[in-house]
């Protein structure tokens, strides 16, 4: 707003003249400075200002200011760098290793995110967000009876959230802790604070549905999740699938179209679209479709063989 606008400008006014008046030599205030620059948006004059506090004064916060400055840039190496730069002068410190620890995940390499927050639990072993990503990455990983104990062990530190019993009732039913299941999803319900995170436990119910294959009940919490988040682009896609096993095959082609415009990055809508358009005899809406599923994941193997039949059949033709 423009009050906040001008409150900003004051403030980068006031931290200007009181660095001017210490001569430049005062590292508070070149921080308060660079704080005020960020603020605004002018990452590059606040990158200087942080710079030049470090130059003056090795502080924790400022590595995780400037940071911060080089992650709205989009320079994440950059960001690691200076994070490692941080743990020379700072060994173990938990604040830079779990800023390293983010940014590897950001860019999706889960492993050494992994890594770096196994050192912040040894540093710091009631560290939530370390034991939650730790978790996290056990179930993707196809151990969820390990990913259950990281989950218990939030569990016994207070921590009580809606998001934490979603991921326990999945634990408890990849784990085949069924009597554990249900009731984990319960609490999450009851404890779900926004539509989203409705959405996101009856989704996952809806699968556990599915594995028990119960298929009516996977759809009707399918279309729960839809009426509390309509831009839920999993339950779209799994709706179509359920909705072509009925041999709708209008309504499956509309739920997975729009399954694919909400969330392009997906490859299942993408690639569920090429079958359906393939079965109908939509060959080049099935060849755009499977190209767009080999571009969100490239080594997906039924994509690739797919694409070589469409291949050969438009070479025959």
């Amino acid at each position: 707003s423009p009050l906040s606008l001008k409150l900003k400008q004051h403030a980068l006014d006031l931290a200007a003249q009181a660095t001017e008046h210490a001569q430049f030599k005062d590292w508070w205030w070149k921080v308060q400075l660079g704080k005020c620059y960020y603020r605004l948006g002018l990452y590059r004059e606040a990158e200087k200002q942080f710079r030049s506090a470090l130059n003056h004064q090795e502080i924790v916060d400022t590595y995780l200011y400037l940071a911060k400055v080089y992650q709205r840039l989009d320079q994440p190496i950059t960001a690691l760098n200076l994070f490692k730069q941080g743990l020379d002068h700072f060994p173990g410190e938990v604040t830079l290793l779990t800023g390293i620890a983010r940014i590897h995940e950001e860019m999706n390499n889960i492993s050494s995110a992994t890594e770096y927050y196994r050192d912040v639990l040894k540093q710091d072993n009631t560290h939530v967000e370390a034991i939650a990503c730790i978790g996290s990455n056990h179930f993707y990983t196809d151990q969820p009876e390990i990913a259950l104990r990281f989950y218990r062990r939030l569990l016994q530190m207070g921590v009580y959230n809606c998001q934490l019993y979603n991921n326990l009732g999945l634990c408890c039913f990849y784990a085949q802790q069924y009597d554990m299941t249900l009731s984990s999803f319960e609490r999450a319900l009851a404890l779900s604070t926004s539509d989203e995170e409705q959405a996101d436990v009856w989704y996952n119910i809806g699968h556990v549905a599915v594995g028990i294959a119960d298929l009516t009940l996977a759809y009707q919490c399918f279309k729960l999740a839809l009426a509390f988040n309509n831009d839920h682009a999993e339950a779209y896609n799994n709706l179509a699938v359920l909705e072509l096993r009925k041999g709708r095959v209008e309504q499956s082609k509309a739920f997975l179209q729009t399954a694919a415009s909400l969330a392009s990055h997906m490859y299942e809508p993408h690639f569920n679209l090429s079958i359906l358009s393939e079965k109908i005899g939509d060959l080049q809406s099935s060849y755009t479709a499977a190209q767009k599923a080999e571009d969100a994941f490239p080594e997906h193997v039924d994509t690739q063989q797919l694409l070589k039949q469409l291949r050969v059949h438009f070479a025959a033709i």
